[in-house]
């Protein structure tokens, strides 16, 4: 018999894990619409169990959490019982927080990325040790996980690859943007852009990014032309001044 999992919330990140976790688990999911949990289930392909949150019975349940931040006091207040474990996906959420407002025997903080929606997320984990093979195990099921050992270290690494995607959406963007510049069709520039960040994601699994970027560039070519304007663009700045400013801005929200 599959053990149950009681997702908290029916939007985009909770159907994406819910995605992932549907062949292992059997999947129940809580909202406040019975339309909009339809709806869930239907995009999530298989039948799934369906309640309403108001007076939800949590009791030796496995949550996992997927509200909106500002929601968890207010949402937290409708349930009876208590959990056994609730796994939170929510930014600046703090243990001491959920464990506030959710009566439950353990907490543990996830902090997916937007590659989740195809299985690809890196996502971060902290909080009871108890939980931590099955938190990773969980995760799993939706890409890459790192268990890490403290809050703050979880808000650095939200800083790093919960917002890394929008930081490499610039750049893509960009770099697209520069060969569409010099004269290249821009179906040509995207679709080679795209095989690049394909074929790099792959690189960068097993070779320093050093070592990459030594193994381009050579001694007077093109490489090293467009890499002294990056340098000169402090490009490498901007990128560790961009994880400092939302690191502040995580701490903040907790």
């Amino acid at each position: 018999m599959k053990e149950t999992i009681t997702f908290i919330g029916n939007g985009n990140m909770a159907l994406s894990i819910a995605q992932g976790l549907k062949k292992s688990f059997d999947i129940e999911v809580v909202g406040r619409s019975m339309e909009k949990l339809e709806a869930f289930e239907s995009a999530l392909g298989v039948r799934v169990k369906k309640a309403l949150l108001k007076d939800f019975y949590i009791q030796n349940k496995t949550l996992l959490f997927c509200v909106k931040p500002y929601n968890v006091q207010e949402v937290g207040a409708q349930f009876s019982g208590e959990a056994k474990v609730v796994y939170s996906v929510l930014a600046g959420t703090t243990l001491e927080t959920l464990k506030t407002y959710i009566k439950t025997q353990a907490v543990v903080r996830a902090m997916p990325n937007l590659a989740a929606t195809v299985q690809k997320s890196m996502t971060t984990l902290t909080g009871d040790e108890t939980y931590k093979v099955q938190a990773q195990e969980l995760f799993k099921a939706i890409g890459t996980t790192r268990w890490l050992s403290s809050e703050k270290e979880i808000d650095i690494a939200t800083a790093l690859a919960g917002s890394g995607p929008a930081y490499l959406a610039l750049m893509a963007e960009a770099l697209a943007d520069g060969a569409v510049k010099q004269g290249l069709k821009r179906d040509d520039a995207m679709a080679i852009m795209r095989g690049l960040f394909d074929g790099f994601g792959t690189l960068i699994q097993e070779v320093h990014p050093a070592i990459l970027k030594d193994g381009v560039m050579s001694p007077g070519g093109t490489t090293a032309a467009g890499y002294g304007a990056l340098e000169s663009g402090n490009v490498r700045a901007s990128c560790i001044d961009a994880v400092e400013k939302a690191y502040e801005k995580a701490v903040k929200l907790s």
